[in-house]
């Protein structure tokens, strides 16, 4: 199994000849960070540190979505993989690929508390009954952990809500990955793709992530734009690698899916909530998502723009 990359940093940082080669690494992402242009041999020599670190334990390690360290975690990852192509689809994702499955104690929770929910002396509930979406937030409300986190989140996220001065959206998208990385996947999933018949449901659906501070701004900016806000970040760059891992989209495939995996896909969509490059549902009639962006403007890169809209507006796998 691979290691996990803080770990692996640290075995690292004990040997004298990996220690030099690391740092090196680190040089060479730094420089990258801040835009500077490399001659032609600084990029050799950051390539060659990397082949450098094929014996080590840095090369292949990677980071848990829900560890304590994840920042640091993911520093190192892109640290010794600085030399892959920012925003291409050949990132590989700093996420082991295994979708764990709800263990049983979370579900048989999800379940009782569901129970509660729908039982014949809960005469407030009434109506809940045909809004999947409203059903999930009750259900999510008799669950101390999740209900202290979709409050957090809601409450930050709805001050100031629609005026671009007043929302906070970093600390708004801060909240949303609490909540959508501490609160069991059970709870997270059933509120995020509820199953809705009628547009008031759709609409409740559309809400859950507080669209008006957590998705969008008063103007849609170039998707582009997106796209570098992302990849300054190290949480967002690794969450799209992810994304560009587990929803590679095949005509040829009979599921649209390259990894045939919808449940990873799914998982790497959560992810990108709560980053830069959040995606939503767009009205509260369909279950088509997408980023707030336009290509209008995009010049001699429209068709590259138009690939990371695709990537949510028109992805089969997704």
């Amino acid at each position: 199994p691979s290691s996990d990359c803080v770990m692996a940093e640290q075995l690292c940082l004990s040997d004298a000849t990996c220690n030099a080669t690391y740092r090196t690494l680190e040089n060479c992402a730094l420089a990258k960070t801040r835009l500077l242009s490399l001659d032609h041999y600084s990029r050799v020599r950051c390539l060659n540190a990397e082949i450098d670190l094929g014996n080590s334990s840095l090369l292949h390690c990677k980071c848990h979505r829900r560890m304590k360290r994840q920042e640091h975690c993911l520093r190192i990852f892109w640290t010794v993989h600085s030399s892959m192509t920012d925003g291409e689809n050949n990132c590989e994702s700093p996420f082991p690929s295994t979708v764990s499955n709800c263990s049983v104690t979370i579900y048989s929770n999800y379940n009782k508390l569901a129970a509660l929910v729908s039982g014949k002396d809960c005469s407030q509930l009434a109506g809940d009954a045909t809004n999947p979406c409203l059903r999930a937030t009750h259900v999510c409300n008799l669950s101390k952990k999740c209900f202290r986190l979709r409050t957090d989140y809601a409450s930050i996220c709805t001050k100031g809500a629609g005026s671009e001065d007043v929302c906070d959206r970093r600390k708004c998208h801060r909240g949303l990955r609490n909540f959508f990385e501490k609160v069991p996947e059970d709870f997270t999933k059933r509120i995020l793709f509820c199953p809705c018949q009628d547009e008031l449901c759709g609409e409740r659906r559309r809400k859950t992530i507080v669209p008006d501070c957590s998705f969008q701004y008063n103007t849609k900016p170039n998707c582009l734009w997106l796209l570098d806000s992302c990849l300054e970040d190290h949480i967002c760059k690794s969450r799209l690698a992810d994304f560009q891992q587990n929803c590679q989209p095949v005509d040829l495939s009979p599921d649209g899916c390259s990894l045939h995996n919808h449940a990873a896909c799914l998982q790497a969509y959560m992810g990108m909530i709560g980053t830069p490059m959040t995606p939503n549902y767009v009205s509260n009639s369909s279950v088509e998502v997408s980023l707030w962006c336009t290509c209008e403007n995009s010049g001699n890169q429209k068709e590259k723009c138009d690939q990371i809209l695709g990537m949510f507006e028109s992805n089969k796998c997704l």
